[in-house]
């Protein structure tokens, strides 16, 4: 969860990690510290925000340098428990992400070290301090070699001024290729601006690096050489381009991200939906089920999933939080897993879908992060390709990983020829259309503002729907919930009766969303009883929907579209909604409190 940075290099040291860091706030953090090197080690941390930090930093010199941005984990927040935390001689700085499992029985052994903080982090850079024989390298192998957990660590040493060492172990850590300068970072975004040329770190590696020049080994001391990735995302894809958040950005970039989710898989001509041949080979086994694990919302994208999966294919499809599945998940080789994650490194979706792994079920991996763990455990990935998403709240992520599971269902489907070649091309062209329904939604921003005028003040909501709408009402509260700190719930309408009707009293919000399918009655009906009980209903409806406002108080209007795609559109409304009640109670809407873009600890 934590932002962590590493520079060597002939740049203006202080700037570089004040900048690196500032690009990795949206992964939360409570304290910022840096550690460079000049004459001596240098340490300086601080609670609260990287601007707040940064004005009160003096001038600093150096050509090596860490930084960090802590959510806490052990420990209050404080300055003393900031990154880096500091070796027992003042030498040795360890930044750290992860948790060390056994740090309470490591500090008991390292006899004569006076421990300053309430850290784990701390009994790694003492630790490091009781291996050192002349070698950084060396000792921090030996250290981690002592270490359970999961971590991704960045030391410097003052003894040896010209050298960073990086380790990983269940935690990103990924190197930026300089010329003359090479970084060490949690995140692609904290070194984008200055190289897209980036080596990914595996699980138990450790790397040297200079300024001119990187190393890996496995924990060994065997060499390792590794290929570089030139990442395809620019450095604008991560900055705000005008808009007062990233979150309201990175709704509008929906337009351009379905585009991209589809270029290169859906053939007019062909009438053809292709992958990559490690996928296509996957899509040609009979499963009996398919199994869908994932956190937040990507959990809701894969129950999305679900109904699309069933609906084209006939093969049941179950849908698993992937902290219960790792643990409870019933699993078979005749499954196929599909593991959804935004950044390829959520803790508990990784420990499933190793769980899957020693089962024998093949896996597959929907993510938007090349190179990250995720890609490299499953058999196949398949990338969203939305570019970074900064914001807390998923949003641009969230459709494209729904178009991805929509091409997977057309592909099965057309496999096991429960559809054919002028059915599939009918979905195609639909497919095509959607970049600009998307655009027909974001055009109702400013209506969805007017409206959110009356409701900002509220202090719940219910979110309602039916069949794949149900999932949607799920998200939708989710995203009101995380950013506008509103408590707010989803429930499948038909649910109402059977114990939420209790909580409606007069005017209060119930955003329904309605499609014209085979429950469309019975979703009136529903609104029906809300409003009964004195209820405020929102309807998010088909444009086309003539006998919405019979029922609702305020409709909010999405591009009509076929019943299956229509949860692309009403998805950018539901984000919308929730955007523009945090904006009207001036909530932290892309740092929402207590959370994080990334959780890479359990």
């Amino acid at each position: 969860m934590c932002g962590i940075i590493g520079y060597a290099g002939n740049r203006d040291i202080k700037k570089l990690l004040v900048e690196s860091l500032k690009r990795l706030e949206y992964r939360g953090y409570d304290s910022v510290g840096i550690g460079i090197i000049s004459d001596k080690l240098n340490v300086f941390k601080e609670v609260g925000d990287v601007s707040n930090f940064e004005r009160k930093l003096p001038k600093l010199k150096g050509n090596i340098g860490i930084g960090h941005t802590r959510w806490a984990t052990h420990g209050e927040v404080s300055k003393l428990n900031a990154h880096p935390q500091i070796s027992c001689n003042n030498k040795i700085a360890v930044v750290h992400n992860g948790i060390v499992e056994n740090f309470k029985e490591l500090k008991e052994k390292l006899k004569g070290h006076k421990f300053e903080s309430q850290t784990d982090t701390e009994v790694i850079a003492h630790l490091i301090e009781e291996n050192y024989k002349g070698s950084l390298l060396e000792a921090v192998c030996l250290a981690i070699k002592k270490i359970k957990g999961s971590y991704s660590i960045v030391v410097i040493s003052e003894d040896e001024p010209d050298k960073i060492v990086g380790a990983r172990n269940e935690s990103p850590l990924i190197i930026g290729l300089g010329d003359g300068e090479n970084f060490l970072a949690s995140d692609i975004p904290a070194f984008l601006k200055y190289t897209k040329r980036v080596v990914y770190l595996n699980d138990e590696e450790i790397c040297l690096l200079k300024n001119d020049s990187i190393k890996i080994y496995d924990l060994n001391g065997n060499e390792k050489l590794k290929e570089e990735t030139i990442i395809n995302w620019d450095i604008k894809d991560a900055e705000k381009s005008g808009f007062p958040h990233y979150m309201l950005k990175e709704i509008h970039d929906q337009q351009d991200t379905i585009q991209r989710a589809l270029i290169g898989r859906i053939f007019e001509i062909e009438r053809e939906i292709k992958f990559e041949e490690i996928i296509e080979s996957l899509l040609t086994n009979r499963y009996n089920n398919i199994h869908i694990i994932a956190c937040g919302t990507s959990y809701y994208s894969g129950f999305v999933g679900k109904y699309l999966i069933e609906n084209l294919t006939g093969i049941p499809v179950y849908v698993d939080l992937a902290s219960e599945y790792r643990f409870y998940g019933i699993r078979d080789n005749s499954s196929l897993v599909i593991a959804i994650s935004q950044s390829g490194e959520t803790s508990d979706t990784l420990a499933a879908l190793k769980e899957a792994k020693k089962s024998g079920c093949n896996t597959l991996v929907i993510t938007n992060v090349i190179g990250s763990s995720a890609t490299r455990i499953a058999d196949g990935f398949i990338l969203t390709q939305s570019g970074p998403e900064i914001g807390v709240a998923a949003t641009k992520t969230f459709t494209s990983q729904i178009i991805v599971l929509f091409l997977l269902a057309l592909k099965i489907s057309f496999n096991l020829k429960n559809i054919g070649t002028q059915q599939l091309y009918e979905f195609i062209l639909q497919l095509k259309e959607l970049p600009r329904k998307a655009r027909a939604a974001l055009d109702q921003s400013a209506t969805i503002r007017e409206i959110s005028k009356d409701f900002f003040k509220e202090r719940s909501f219910l979110f309602i729907g039916r069949g794949i709408n149900y999932p949607l009402a799920l998200e939708g509260a989710l995203k009101l919930k995380e950013i506008s700190y509103i408590q707010a719930e989803g429930f499948a309408a038909g649910e109402l009766k059977h114990g939420p009707f209790a909580l409606l009293t007069k005017n209060f919000p119930v955003v329904v969303i309605v499609t014209k399918d085979i429950s469309y009655d019975k979703i009136l009906a529903n609104i029906g009883e809300a409003k009964a009980r004195g209820a405020k209903i929102i309807a998010i409806a088909d444009q086309n929907d003539t006998d919405i406002e019979k029922y609702a108080d305020i409709v909010i209007r999405y591009p009509s579209v076929s019943n299956m795609l229509a949860c692309i559109p009403i998805s950018i409304i539901l984000q919308l909604l929730a955007y523009h009640i945090a904006d009207l109670r001036n909530c932290s809407i892309d740092k929402p409190r207590n959370l994080a873009k990334s959780v890479t600890v359990e």
